[in-house]
């Protein structure tokens, strides 16, 4: 076990201490006491030290009393993170992070209390995995083109179809799924939401292989799959509504992972330029492209901090700005890093086909990796060219793209 030490940061003198802030960090400090934080490879000891963390309503604290939160303010949760983070604690955002960036907050939206009671707690401490079911084939970026049916069948929804691009698919044991059940209306109009067990029968899933030679995303089949109707999350026909939740946390999640100054791909650019320059291959022009970057860098985690410190708001179109800045200057700082390895930048070592238990998304300590890794950034979530619609139509205002299958009914769109 970790021995733990409370030790205020030397931000704190500076923050606006009100009596909530106070109270809470009592609450965390207390809990540290009773609760040492174990050690990394004991995953047992690691899901009972969430479950605990989870029964404290230390989880996500603007969750209800009792569901893992305390009915505070969602701006909290920053602080919440920045001292378990401190105390040592495992970050689980690469291992579940469907769970814990989009389920977990569509569950609380929109479940009910019975639903809100069964998964919210597993997914937090780790001991249920989760997986995205959105993307299709013939329905990428058009997301409300999907074509996966569902169709009642007592009190059971009987769904056939595919997806693709699921992370983590194959280590998942649920997944929050979008399926079409009413083909006469309107594409938006006809979609319910799902909660799947991924280990019914009928469930398939096939990994893709990556620029990386890992398995990190798969297809996943669907036949005849039953789904309990007490399994719909929200209202059947209205699983767009629910989706958009989820969406819009996930770009959050993606974009916004709150950061030290100075760590993550820029951190690793700026040792790789450390050991560029100390062997004599750093110039002028490349400092000045090291300069920009961290400068873009630091400016987007600012941004970021000051997103998730304003009370009240939950997230909306805005959270895509975050989202597409991450994906291009994922991009960006990687290539620098393979740029200032040389030659030794074209071989990756160890290049071996494994099927990860973990999402790589935000880079990994290969940086020639990391850079045909991040050169999905801009694809998963919502592509940056999707994005940018979404930031000039929903947050400028500016006139949206042509969209003439809007009030048609599915059935009859054209589809690929």
């Amino acid at each position: 076990m970790k021995k733990w030490k409370y030790a205020p940061a030397e931000a704190e003198t500076t923050r606006d201490r009100t009596p909530e802030v106070a109270a809470l960090e009592m609450a965390i400090e207390e809990f540290l006491r009773g609760h040492p934080v174990p050690d990394p490879p004991d995953r047992a000891a690691d899901r009972a030290f969430r479950e605990a963390r989870f029964d404290a309503g230390l989880a996500v604290v603007h969750f209800g009393t009792g569901e893992g939160g305390r009915g505070l303010d969602a701006s909290r949760q920053p602080l919440v993170e920045e001292r378990f983070a401190r105390a040592g604690a495992a970050d689980h955002a690469a291992h579940n992070v469907i769970g814990l960036g989009m389920a977990l907050p569509t569950i609380n939206a929109h479940g009910t209390g019975e639903q809100r009671a069964r998964f919210l707690r597993p997914c937090f401490s780790g001991q249920e995995i989760w997986c995205q079911l959105f993307s299709e084939p013939g329905a990428g970026s058009d997301l409300a083109a999907l074509a996966t049916r569902a169709v009642r069948d007592g009190d059971d929804f009987l769904v056939t179809g595919q997806k693709v691009w699921t992370s983590l698919g194959h280590v998942a044991d649920w997944g929050i799924l979008l399926a079409r059940t009413d083909p006469d209306v309107p594409k938006h109009r006809g979609l319910t939401y799902f909660l799947l067990d991924m280990h019914a029968p009928g469930v398939e899933v096939r990994p893709l292989r990556q620029l990386t030679g890992e398995a990190e995303f798969n297809e996943v089949y669907l036949t005849g799959v039953r789904i309990p109707a007490g399994h719909v999350l929200g209202e059947v026909g209205q699983g767009w509504r629910v989706a958009m939740t989820t969406l819009a946390n996930e770009r959050v999640s993606l974009g916004g992972r709150p950061a030290a100054r100075g760590t993550g791909p820029i951190g690793q650019a700026v040792a790789a330029y450390r050991r560029a320059a100390a062997e004599g291959r750093a110039d002028a022009a490349t400092t000045e492209r090291l300069m920009l970057l961290w400068t873009r860098a630091e400016a987007a985690r600012l941004t970021n901090t000051r997103a998730a410190a304003q009370p009240g708001r939950q997230p909306g179109p805005a959270g895509s700005i975050a989202k597409l800045q991450m994906a291009e200057l994922n991009k960006a700082i990687y290539e620098l890093c393979v740029d200032l390895l040389g030659p030794a930048g074209l071989l990756i070592d160890g290049y071996a086909e494994t099927a990860p238990d973990f999402a790589a998304v935000h880079g990994g300590a290969d940086v020639r990796k990391a850079y045909l890794r991040a050169l999905a950034n801009s694809i998963e979530g919502g592509t940056s060219e999707v994005l940018r619609n979404i930031l000039g139509e929903r947050v400028l205002g500016l006139p949206g793209e042509p969209r003439a299958d809007r009030d048609l009914p599915w059935k009859e769109i054209r589809r690929s």
